[in-house]
C-alpha cells in the first residue's frame, strides 16, 4: 500500500510540474464519501476540449460484526468537452481496476476487477475556482476472485470469475481548479 501511495504522489507531482501552462483540477466524489470511501482525483487539460483524469479511492474500514469491503480503485478517464474544458457537457472513456476483500453476508470475497466504459457528464461553474460535476458511466468489468465462508478455511475457497455489464461510474464531484 505504501508503494501505491508513493507512486501516486510521484505521478501527481510529475503531472503538476509538466502542466504549468495548463489548467489543473483536484476533485473528490461526494457519493464515495457517503459510502465511507475516501477518494481524490486529478484532472489535467490537454487542450481546449480535452482533459485527462486519474481518480482513486480506498476503503479500509471494518464495520459491526466484522462486516467489511476493503478495496482500492483506480479509474483513469479521457474526456471530450462539447463546449470548453471544465464547462458544460462532456463525453468520456474510462478504465477501472480494483482489488477487493470482504463481504457483508456469510461469504468473503477476495479478488480483482478490470474493465472500462463510456461516461456522460455535466460540469457547473460555481466560481472561478470551484465547480460541481455530475457523471454517469456504463461499461464492462471482469471480476476474478476467491469466494469462501466467513471461517478460516483455506480448503473451502472457490475460484470464481464474473463478467459484468451495467453502470460502472456514478459521481457528484466537488472540484477545485488551479
Amino acid at each position: 500500500m505504501k508503494k501505491l501511495i508513493v507512486c501516486l504522489t510521484a505521478a501527481i507531482g510529475m503531472t503538476l510540474s509538466a502542466a504549468q501552462a495548463q489548467d489543473v483540477a483536484i476533485k473528490t466524489n461526494a457519493l464515495y464519501w457517503l459510502a465511507t470511501t475516501p477518494n481524490v482525483g486529478l484532472e489535467v487539460a490537454m487542450g481546449n476540449q480535452w482533459t485527462l483524469e486519474l481518480a482513486g479511492a480506498y476503503n479500509p474500514w471494518t464495520f459491526k460484526d466484522n462486516k467489511r469491503m476493503r478495496f482500492w480503485l483506480a479509474q483513469p478517464e479521457a474526456k471530450y468537452w462539447l463546449c470548453e474544458k471544465f464547462e458544460g457537457h462532456f463525453l468520456g472513456l474510462h478504465l477501472h481496476g480494483a482489488q477487493f476483500y470482504g463481504g457483508f453476508t456469510d461469504k468473503l470475497y477476495d479478488g480483482y476487477l478490470a474493465g472500462g466504459g463510456l461516461t456522460y457528464g455535466y460540469d457547473w461553474i460555481l466560481s472561478p475556482h470551484w465547480n460541481i460535476e455530475a457523471a454517469i458511466g456504463v461499461g464492462y468489468a471482469h471480476l476474478w476472485y476467491k469466494e469462501s465462508p466467513r471461517i478460516d478455511c483455506i480448503k473451502c475457497r472457490t475460484d470464481k470469475q464474473k463478467n459484468y455489464i451495467g453502470p460502472t461510474k456514478a459521481a457528484v464531484s466537488i472540484i477545485y481548479l488551479f
